[in-house]
């Protein structure tokens, strides 16, 4: 049954036992404290009394009469009765009493112990006498060549004492029952407090559901981070580390001990979403060689069960996604479509040609035809020759042919330059083509949307350090102020109508061109010499003789 008690129910019965002993231990030791004290406080008053009554004149003078008990019977009682005491006992050194509270005890032997009074000393002791166990003061009354005449016994009954130790105990218990009814307040308030935390989970299971949700964050295959409200990585699963390029986070870590988002190596898009806490849904996000879904919502606890107070906000949980297989599928087939495309534009511009060679023919001008055919194969030829020649690899010969055609079909001028014979053999194609595609894409747009003459010029130089691609168009140029942000994934500065622009549409191609070339360890810059120029330096790659 103790297992099944929730946090809550466990600290409000041991905080009830906790206060239970505690004023147990408090009610006793305050009782034995005031006992003490009121015999203390008892045996001093007698011993002030018996002190004052020993000292009176009267005393020794009244011994020194056949009757003392005449005198001193009246004096006793009447001191007795204004000091508040239960007896007082004037005797004869050989304990005859001379007064007494009850008058048929007077003559007779005092019980109790005088020998130190014989010697001269105060004292005060606890003993039983005729009137049950009493506090008691005896003092030795001298006469004036110094010898002991008398003794004086003053005292309270142990009976007169307890009451007063008794009323003190009715402040103690209230005192008491105040301590256990604010004690058991405070439990029950905080109780209630932990079970609306809680959710009246006992700590076995709240043990046993961590123990889950340890297992599920580390066996889902989508990685998750939780961001708590003072911008700190207080948890994250394997997947996350990985995706993210994070160290592996330990369980059993302090919240205190969690790294800031300006510790770990996010980019720049990544890090302002973790930042913001803002929702996200299905949102992509480029890093240097990962293209990510993210979906952010904020960590909210549980909703109060009564007042209008709103549930606590810990921060921002988000699950990321990786998808740069299924981009790189879609590129590989985003570069089929193009090749495609460009064949497309080639077969066209071909038939085109054909059909003005079979026309001439057919009107008997043979030598134009031939002309005409022979100019046009040796334009083929050499740009066909120059880019093989220069970067020695068939997919960007033909990318760059297929370019060219469909550049011709939408009225622009495509003027192609190689230099260097260093070839691009070991870098890999899929990302040469999405960053060549890509540009040709946008300076082709961006030509056929400007003025006359419309033109793109491509510039390939294949060195032995480095491969460089310079792509410059005579549209409109990039606004100074846009050059960072074109980019980044989404932005764009085409119009929603109009020509399509990069490999997967609008905000996509440069934001992929740029992965592309940091992936392959190299540098773009972007500026405006009349158009756009985008000019592309890849390190050459290492041959495979030098790498074994």
């Amino acid at each position: 049954m103790f297992h099944s008690w929730s946090i809550a129910r466990r600290l409000f019965v041991a905080n009830l036992l906790f206060v239970l002993v505690m004023t147990a231990v408090f009610g006793t030791f305050s009782v034995v404290e005031a006992r003490n004290r009121a015999y203390d406080n008892a045996g001093g008053r007698m011993q002030a009394l018996a002190a004052s009554i020993a000292n009176n004149p009267l005393v020794p003078d009244a011994a020194a009469t056949a009757n003392p008990s005449e005198v001193l019977q009246p004096y006793a009682l009447k001191v007795m009765h204004d000091a508040d005491a239960d007896f007082i006992t004037i005797m004869a050194p050989d304990r005859t009493r001379w007064t007494h509270p009850r008058t048929e005890e007077l003559g007779k032997p005092y019980i109790g112990t005088i020998e130190p009074a014989l010697r001269g000393e105060t004292f005060t002791e606890v003993t039983a006498g005729t009137l049950g166990p009493s506090v008691r003061t005896i003092a030795p009354v001298r006469a004036a060549d110094g010898s002991i005449k008398a003794l004086v016994a003053a005292g309270v009954t142990v009976r007169t004492v307890d009451t007063d130790v008794a009323d003190r105990l009715g402040v103690i218990g209230s005192i008491a029952l105040v301590v256990l009814a604010f004690g058991s307040f405070a439990a029950w308030l905080l109780g209630r407090y932990l079970r609306s935390v809680t959710r009246g989970w006992g700590p076995e299971q709240l043990a046993q559901l961590f123990a889950y949700y340890e297992s599920v964050l580390h066996s889902v295959r989508e990685g998750v981070i939780l961001i708590d409200t003072r911008g700190k990585a207080v948890m994250y699963n394997d997947q996350a580390a990985e995706l993210l390029g994070l160290e592996p986070s330990d369980a059993d870590r302090s919240p205190e001990a969690a790294p800031k988002l300006a510790e770990l190596p996010f980019d720049g898009s990544l890090r302002t979403l973790f930042e913001s806490g803002r929702p996200a849904h299905d949102e992509i996000h480029l890093t240097g060689s990962r293209i990510l879904v993210v979906n952010q919502a904020p960590a909210i606890g549980p909703v109060p069960a009564r007042g209008r107070q709103k549930p606590a906000v810990y921060g921002t949980v988000a699950t990321i996604r990786d998808r740069t297989e299924i981009e790189s599928l879609g590129t590989e087939l985003q570069t089929m479509k193009t090749l495609s495309d460009a064949l497309r534009a080639q077969t066209h511009e071909h038939a085109n040609r054909l059909h003005m060679i079979v026309s001439l023919l057919e009107l008997g001008r043979t030598p134009q035809a031939l002309d005409f055919a022979t100019k046009d194969l040796e334009l083929s030829q050499q740009l066909t020759d120059d880019m093989v020649a220069s970067v020695d690899e068939p997919v960007m010969s033909a990318l760059v042919m297929g370019k060219a055609a469909e550049a011709h079909e939408r009225g622009v001028e495509l003027v192609v330059r190689t230099a260097g014979s260093g070839g691009v053999r070991g870098l890999e194609i899929q990302d040469l083509v999405t960053i060549l595609g890509n540009l040709l894409d946008n300076a082709i747009d961006a030509a056929a949307a400007g003025d006359f003459p419309r033109q793109v010029e491509l510039e390939v130089d294949a060195g032995a350090a480095a491969v460089e691609f310079t792509v410059r168009d005579s549209g409109g140029g990039i606004d100074p102020a846009s050059i960072d942000d074109v980019l980044q994934y989404g932005f764009s500065t085409k119009s929603s109508e109009g020509t399509a622009g990069g490999a997967h549409g609008r905000g996509v191609g440069l934001a992929l061109v740029r992965q592309a070339v940091q992936r392959l360890n190299g540098t773009m810059t972007i500026s405006n010499p009349g158009g756009a120029q985008f000019h592309v330096v890849l390190p050459a790659p290492v041959p495979e003789e030098e790498k074994a």
